[in-house]
């Protein structure tokens, strides 16, 4: 009988019927070979042909699948970006320490301050009446200099300030390593344009929050008060043939990449409430508290230094009377408005409310480049961009469709009421 060979191997199950199939014995690979795997394997036999196993023959080809190599340019694009994450890390640990260090700045240089200051006005005080009056008038107008001039230093740099500022800078940092992280694992392919902007995004954080202290520290003071910009900004979009709804698309009218007109009002109406309200709201206080901190800022020193100075004509008759009342109620006041600049860390509330400032600004920004973008094909899926803006408010997606009516030209900036976020 004539031998049958089968060019073509097929996977059967093990509990395959005997009547159309003759399993054989598992090949050995051959040992250069190591790298293919072994499978069972089966030869169908059609039904009307009656073979047994000595008249079969079975012809294998192994077939190697050659590995298709990535190319240079991709696997140099990941490189830049596993070096992206690493110094964000590094950048992270860094901001952190530096943090904690300033922290303690402001714990310590408090505490020290006040102690100087209110031993100086004790001095004050007791000099009239002790026997060395010299000496204790002598102390207590060296100790309120210090005590001046370490407030004219502290108020300026604003240590409380400054730890807020690295603990928002650590926080984004490892957003940022998260992120990259998160790019690497998906193992999508890595453009230049993927490095490109992972780099925008680490110079833009080094500019936001400078890691030294003299040259380069943020302005504690500034004239006008900005929201923290801690991202970059976005390029122009390259003009294309339009894809979005307009005006007059139908509100279920559905669209590419999740998103309907619907959504849309939905996201010009909460476009308006945030920078009507909440950001106008943060900047708004933020004036005030900066106004608050520039005033104590320049009366404790004035205070103390005017106490230092009354201190030296303690003791000259009845003008030294004076004087004595002077450096004390000069030196316990000055300790007073050290404790609420630094005690109630108004630095670090300027700072906490221009970095929410900023959140918002984000959002916003966010916002616009998505409908901006003429062809919804290369906006942010629709569906998951609303969730991350409800996210990021504190809110549900349900809650977003009240703003839809805000979108109307016909609401006032004044007309609307309510906030759009309800984390802070």
């Amino acid at each position: 009988m004539a031998a049958l060979q089968a060019q073509r191997l097929f996977l059967a199950p093990s509990n395959s019927s005997p009547s159309t199939s003759a399993a054989w014995p598992r090949p050995q690979p051959r040992s250069r070979r190591s790298s293919v795997a072994t499978c069972h394997a089966a030869l169908h036999v059609p039904s009307g042909i009656h073979a047994t196993q000595e008249n079969l023959s079975l012809q294998a080809k192994w077939i190697e699948t050659l590995r298709v190599p990535a190319s240079p340019s991709a696997d140099v694009s990941l490189e830049k970006l596993r070096a992206i994450a690493d110094a964000a890390a590094d950048r992270a640990e860094m901001h952190d320490i530096i943090g904690r260090q300033r922290d303690n700045w402001n714990h310590l240089l408090l505490h020290s301050t006040n102690s100087l200051t209110l031993a100086a006005s004790a001095m004050a005080a007791l000099a009239p009446a002790a026997p060395t009056m010299v000496a204790l008038k002598a102390s207590a107008g060296v100790l309120l200099a210090t005590a001046a001039v370490t407030m004219a230093a502290v108020n300026k740099i604003q240590p409380s300030q400054l730890a807020e500022e690295q603990r928002n800078a650590t926080r984004l940092w490892r957003e940022l390593e998260r992120e990259v992280l998160a790019a690497i694992a998906h193992g999508a392919p890595t453009t230049n344009a993927d490095v490109q902007e992972a780099m925008d995004r680490v110079l833009a954080l080094d500019a936001a929050y400078p890691l030294p202290l003299l040259p380069g520290m943020l302005e504690k003071f500034p004239k006008a008060v900005e929201p923290t910009r801690w991202w970059p900004r976005c390029r122009p979009a390259q003009p294309k043939k339009s894809k979005s709804f307009g005006r007059r698309g139908a509100a279920a009218f559905p669209s590419g990449n999740g998103w309907t007109q619907d959504l849309e009002d939905d996201m010009r109406g909460l476009l308006r409430v945030i920078k009507a309200k909440d950001e106008n709201e943060f900047l708004t206080v933020g004036k005030l508290v900066l106004n608050i901190n520039r005033g104590l800022a320049v009366a404790g020193p004035a205070l103390a230094g005017t106490a230092a100075l009354a201190s030296v004509f303690i003791g000259t008759g009845e003008a030294g009377t004076w004087a004595t009342g002077a450096a004390v109620i000069g030196g316990a006041l000055a300790a007073s408005v050290n404790t609420v600049e630094h005690g109630g860390q108004m630095g670090m509330l300027f700072e906490l409310l221009r970095n929410c400032a900023g959140f918002y600004r984000k959002i916003q920004e966010d916002i616009e480049a998505n409908l901006n973008e003429p062809d919804v094909e290369r906006r942010e899926g629709g569906e998951l961009f609303a969730t991350k803006v409800a996210l990021k408010l504190g809110r549900s997606l349900s809650d977003l469709k009240q703003f839809r009516k805000m979108a109307s030209p016909s609401v006032r900036d004044e007309d609307i009421k309510e906030f759009a976020g309800k984390l802070f």
